[in-house]
């Protein structure tokens, strides 16, 4: 053989023979975790969807995601229609454009009415699909094959999951920021006038220190008629006034304002330093949200920032905090309720009757209104009774609860 060919076919050979002297440890490791990983695997199969979804489980959990996506989709059409008949005059008096109309308002207004009437969106899915199952003797089928209620109850708790997830990312951290641009709508093209401004406003910025302002206009983010007091051991220590005050919307941290005109009195001991300037950037714990409140502000907000104002009002002593306390355990407590709706509707809609489905779903409607209805009440109890905000966002869960119990209890088995 001609010796040009043998070093080409020597080459790669020496390589080959190379790597599979250095790779041979790795070879040999494989070799050694290969068993123990089966085995591990072995052990966390209980992990694995398959062991607990089946294939009627996957069938029934179409037919509810399904079926409740049909439900939001009728629903909320209905909804469009009538709020456009209701509206239309209003758009052609402010002269609203279409793109505004489309994107601005009702791109905002299907996800937040989707989201806040969820628990009888749920409720509407579960009957109206289950009354179908029974009616075509399905459920019959399931429990005589030896299914249990409470193994039927399973895809639709899974079901519930993906919903009340779904349901609560959507209300805590993507609807706030919708609100604020369809209330910006409103404001400009339904004349439904915003709070904007603030008179006499004092409240507690700091430990110590008060801030008050005569008159605040939260168009400009301008106050007028400053004043801030220090206080020391329950003593006035400093003493700033100031003609304007402005904040400061550029800045890349908060709590930056620039007054106008200022003058800052110190009292030590018996003495006074009086020092004075036209224009000053100075940092006040405080901010535009702070001074101004309008209807359905909480809702503007997501559930980051609610804790975050709650917690900062609280420390203020401010009172006007419980209907954003109520705001956030509320989303809280509604992504609960497809559980407790669900279960009500299971146990009232599987068993096949002659009459049809009519009867109960009606019945169904009326529990689901009743919810919304005790949900709507409790909150204004919370605000206008002094009813601690938890207690008042749970109370129609609590109530319900023990409605889904009895229905469960009387299910057919």
């Amino acid at each position: 053989m001609d010796r040009k060919l043998i070093r080409k076919l020597h080459t790669p050979l020496r390589i080959l023979r190379t790597v599979r002297n250095r790779m041979g440890w790795l070879v040999t490791l494989w070799h050694w975790l290969r068993p123990k990983l089966e085995w591990l695997l072995h052990k966390l199969s209980w992990l694995h969807p398959r062991r607990y979804i089946s294939i009627l489980d996957w069938y029934i959990i179409k037919k509810f995601i399904g079926t409740y996506i049909f439900a939001i989709a009728l629903i909320i059409s209905i909804s469009i229609v009538f709020d456009v008949n209701e509206n239309l005059a209003k758009f052609s008096q402010y002269h609203a454009p279409l793109k505004a109309i489309v994107f601005d308002y009702y791109a905002n207004f299907i996800p937040y009415f989707a989201n806040l009437f969820s628990p009888l969106f749920v409720f509407i899915a579960v009957i109206f699909f289950t009354s179908k199952l029974a009616g075509n003797s399905e459920i019959i089928a399931m429990l005589a094959a030896g299914m249990s209620f409470k193994r039927l109850m399973r895809p639709y708790m899974i079901s519930c999951v993906l919903i009340s997830a779904t349901t609560f990312y959507l209300g805590a951290y993507v609807i706030p920021h919708g609100t604020v641009v369809r209330q910006n709508f409103e404001t400009m093209y339904k004349n439904k006038k915003r709070n904007t401004s603030a008179e006499n406003v004092q409240l507690q910025v700091d430990e110590g220190v008060i801030a008050y302002i005569q008159h605040y206009d939260n168009n400009y983010k301008r106050g007028f008629g400053f004043c801030l007091d220090k206080f020391e051991n329950k003593k006035l220590v400093s003493h700033m006034t100031a003609t304007e005050i402005q904040y400061d919307t550029i800045s890349d941290s908060k709590y930056h304002w620039k007054v106008t005109n200022w003058k800052v009195r110190k009292l030590v001991g018996l003495k006074e330093q009086i020092t004075s300037g036209t224009k000053k950037d100075t940092v006040i714990l405080m901010e535009p949200t702070d001074l101004v409140y309008s209807k359905g502000q909480q809702e503007t907000f997501t559930s980051p920032q609610l804790l975050d104002y709650i917690s900062k009002q609280t420390s203020r002593g401010s009172g006007n905090v419980v209907q954003y306390e109520v705001e956030y355990h509320k989303r809280i407590a509604m992504s609960f309720a497809s559980f407790i709706l669900t279960t009500i509707g299971l146990s009232l809609s599987s068993r096949k009757r002659k009459g049809g489905m009519g009867l109960y779903l009606g019945i169904g409607l009326a529990l689901s209104f009743a919810y919304i209805m005790l949900q709507t009440v409790s909150s204004t109890f919370a605000i206008n009774a002094d009813t601690p905000p938890i207690l008042a966002a749970w109370i129609p869960n609590i109530i319900f609860a023990f409605i889904a119990y009895y229905c469960y209890r009387h299910a057919p088995n």
